[in-house]
């Protein structure tokens, strides 16, 4: 087995985080398996080096230990790229020019009998600049959902999940990704790429053989399979745990400093008090 905890240096960790590094670590550990680590840092804009390194400074208080070096998104832009290049030559890649609001315009306009749909990006893309043909270098680029899934032959996919909500095989139908998914970015305008693709090859490379993530994250899992199958990539076990939540039951965001690991410390908890509060064995 092999697992891995993937933050952003883009503020501090909190009991969320937490929670999913020790169980990916515990998972890895009683597998005799191993734990990696790897530093999501696509998002330039907001990524910081005192953020990266508070991680490993935290995970280290909590006793986490992985291989080094570790593996930075910012160093494989090379891969992405190709990957993106893939794709486009497989005709599945599309330019698009329009930005949150022109989204939201286009899904609100009246249609008849046609509500908004959601889905793991939020509002479903109306498609709007699929045939537009645009050639602007700095547009994002869309991947054509209807013809991804007709390149491959329309196929059933499948994946195996662990986490307890969701626990079993799980299918993914042709319409599954083109009516409740739809044509998702690849490639954002202001980073190169998009976390489901940097995610779907850095597990790949790293030889994940089971991703640990929260189960904000299930739905988004039908977009890595389906990726896993245009690019030729193993597809590797789920495991979606409960998300770490506040005394109102809103999930812990960065900004909720007040449950930050480094916060804990300076008030004198350990790294045991930290695995108390989570329901996490002691080790």
């Amino acid at each position: 087995m092999r697992t891995r905890f993937a933050p952003s240096p883009t503020g501090p960790l909190h009991l969320g985080h937490a929670y999913s590094a020790l169980l990916a670590y515990d998972m890895a550990q009683a597998a005799g398996g191993a734990f990696l680590l790897r530093i999501e840092d696509i998002d330039q804009s907001r990524a910081r080096p005192q953020w990266e390194a508070q991680i490993y400074d935290d995970l280290h208080w909590l006793g986490l230990e992985w291989p080094e070096p570790v593996m930075r998104q910012s160093d494989r832009m090379p891969a992405y790229f190709e990957a993106l290049a893939k794709l486009d030559a497989m005709g599945l890649l599309y330019r698009c020019t329009c930005n949150r609001r022109d989204i939201e315009a286009a899904v609100s306009a009246p249609q008849e009998g046609a509500e908004p749909v959601f889905g793991p990006d939020g509002l479903i893309y109306p498609g709007t600049c699929r045939n537009a043909g645009h050639t602007d270098s700095n547009a994002a680029l869309r991947l054509n959902m209807a013809k991804a899934c007709a390149l491959l032959g329309n196929p059933v996919l499948d994946f195996n999940e662990t986490g307890p909500a969701h626990k079993g095989s799980h299918r993914i139908t042709p319409d599954d990704l083109i009516h409740r998914i739809g044509d998702i970015v690849l490639a954002r305008r202001d980073m190169g790429t998009s976390y489901h693709l940097s995610v779907v090859l850095d597990d790949a490379a790293q030889g994940i053989t089971d991703v640990i993530r929260g189960e904000d994250l299930f739905e988004a899992t039908k977009i890595h399979v389906l990726l896993q199958a245009l690019l030729g990539l193993p597809t590797p076990t789920y495991h979606h745990h409960r998300l770490i939540r506040d005394e109102a039951g809103k999930r812990l965001a960065k900004r909720d400093d007040a449950r930050a690991i480094a916060k804990y410390r300076n008030d004198g908890a350990s790294p045991a008090d930290i695995r108390k509060m989570l329901a996490l064995p002691r080790t």
